[in-house]
């Protein structure tokens, strides 16, 4: 028996691949499906299953390549409708693989098709739980993202799931793995842990939803309290995931295409094509190609393309750091931005060395920020973190401005007025300062290093801390 789990961290998202006896199935996959494929065919296995355990809304499965080019049917729990072939698996209906089997545990709640994977070995001892974004690590899935779908309010939705973990997955024995298809960083919960996995009994211990004595009122009330609003591409992301989507290799031919500086220029002329800038945020800032924006790829950049881009539909031209494009485009594919034109041939050195225009971001270190405090100079701040960072601790002087409510944000930014954005680190207030920059506000000034820098300094006077709940971040 080999159970894998492929985590990808700019997700936070675990995929799975099991195999016995020469038959593997793969749960919840991502885009790029060639990883699992060569598994498989590095062991001379066969792929009997695709298993989906809910519509992913925060990325693009890879179910209907990975079916597509294996043969594998797609699986489904109960209530799933997709747009194309799949087996809708009965509660309790067993799947055989190798000399293990699987039991599918309907788990409604998160969403109304959310499923579980109960792994048993040949001997018919349950071993793992594969739990989706019913059972996180330290967490719950949220109950408000199906409410459209499901016609159900977010406190019912709450409800069905707290009887799914009472009559489905906390009688099961203490010893069992849970595997989930997120960690923290994920906005498919609040709460989770960095942990990937963990002993179904140690959950039963520190998981807030899974207390013994919780009754039905407090899980609604302690679940739905303090829910932000999901990303705004995740409903598209439903409706790919249940209606179907372009083959993977389509996207990344289409994406993949070469543009020299004058075809670069000439694309961002003709169409209405956005200018996405992947670089470090301070190389960014040193020096680029005009209204473009920076969302760097070393970072979270899935979740902040898609808080940033709000139609998956915006055809898009990026400028990378040479010998990342490829790269890009995948990452941009996984949560469902296929219309990728082309990239810069060459980066921004190509584009420069031509002689085009070019644009800076002024950025200074904290140090810099502290003495245009002292003397008056810096007089407007702006912290660009979540309104519960910001609470939790800031300085008194700055102005919460969040990234995540960027058009609310910069109804306060007046042109008149020069601005030092500061984010917890870094990469956020570039994004911040590229995107207004490209709508015409050339009055913001990048705080490099962002509030960690300004504590670790011992420069600042700060509030004082307030732990802040997780579900505010």
């Amino acid at each position: 028996m080999k159970i894998e789990q492929i985590y990808t961290g700019c997700l936070a998202q675990g995929a799975y691949y099991i195999e016995s006896e020469g038959e593997a199935i793969v749960i919840d996959p991502l885009r790029e499906v060639e990883p699992y494929l060569q598994k498989a065919e590095k062991a001379g296995a066969t792929i009997k299953y695709v298993l989906e355990t809910h519509f992913h809304a925060d990325f693009v499965s890879g179910h209907l390549d990975l079916s597509q080019k294996t043969g594998a049917p797609i699986v489904y729990g109960p209530n799933a409708n997709p747009g194309f072939a799949a087996h809708i698996a009965t509660d309790g209906e067993i799947l055989q693989v190798g000399k293990l089997s699987i039991k599918v545990l309907h788990t409604p709640g998160h969403t109304m098709e959310s499923t579980c994977y109960l792994l048993r070995d040949e001997l018919g001892k349950d071993v793992a739980l594969f739990s989706g974004d019913t059972l996180f690590i330290g967490d719950v899935g949220r109950p408000d993202l199906a409410q459209k779908a499901a016609s159900m309010t977010q406190e019912q939705l709450a409800e069905t799931l707290f009887d799914s973990l009472r009559n489905k997955i906390m009688p099961l024995a203490d010893d069992i793995v849970v595997y989930p298809a997120h960690g923290a960083g994920s906005a498919c919960g609040k709460n989770m842990s960095k942990e990937t996995s963990d002993s179904l009994g140690h959950q039963k211990q520190v998981n807030y939803a899974l207390r013994a004595d919780m009754s039905r009122a407090e899980f609604v009330k302690e679940v739905t309290d303090g829910l932000l609003p999901p990303p705004a591409y995740f409903p598209l992301n439903v409706a790919m995931n249940k209606n179907g989507y372009d083959s993977i290799d389509e996207v990344m031919q289409r994406g993949g295409r070469p543009l020299s500086p004058r075809a670069f220029e000439a694309a961002a002329n003709e169409t209405s094509a956005l200018m996405l800038d992947t670089r470090a945020p301070q190389t960014f800032a040193k020096g680029f190609i005009p209204n473009s924006i920076n969302i760097g790829l070393d970072g979270s950049f899935a979740p902040w393309v898609g808080a940033m881009i709000p139609d998956l539909k915006q055809q898009i031209l990026l400028i990378t750091d040479p010998g990342r494009e490829e790269e890009t485009v995948m990452r941009l594919a996984r949560v469902g931005y296929d219309y990728c034109l082309g990239y810069l041939e060459g980066g921004f050195e190509a584009w420069k060395s031509e002689g085009r225009e070019t644009d800076q971001i002024e950025t200074i270190d904290v140090e810099t920020l502290a003495k245009r405090m002292q003397n008056g100079e810096a007089t407007h701040i702006l912290d660009v973190r979540k309104p519960g960072e910001y609470d939790a601790e800031h300085l008194p002087e700055a102005a919460s401005a969040p990234l995540d409510f960027l058009n609310e944000s910069m109804v306060q930014i007046d042109r008149n007025n020069t601005y030092h954005v500061h984010c917890a680190g870094g990469y956020r207030s570039m994004i911040f300062i590229s995107a207004l920059r490209a709508r015409g506000y050339d009055n913001l000034i990048d705080v490099a290093g962002g509030f960690g820098a300004m504590k670790k300094s011992g420069l600042f006077q700060t509030t004082d801390f307030v732990c802040a709940s997780k579900s505010a971040l």
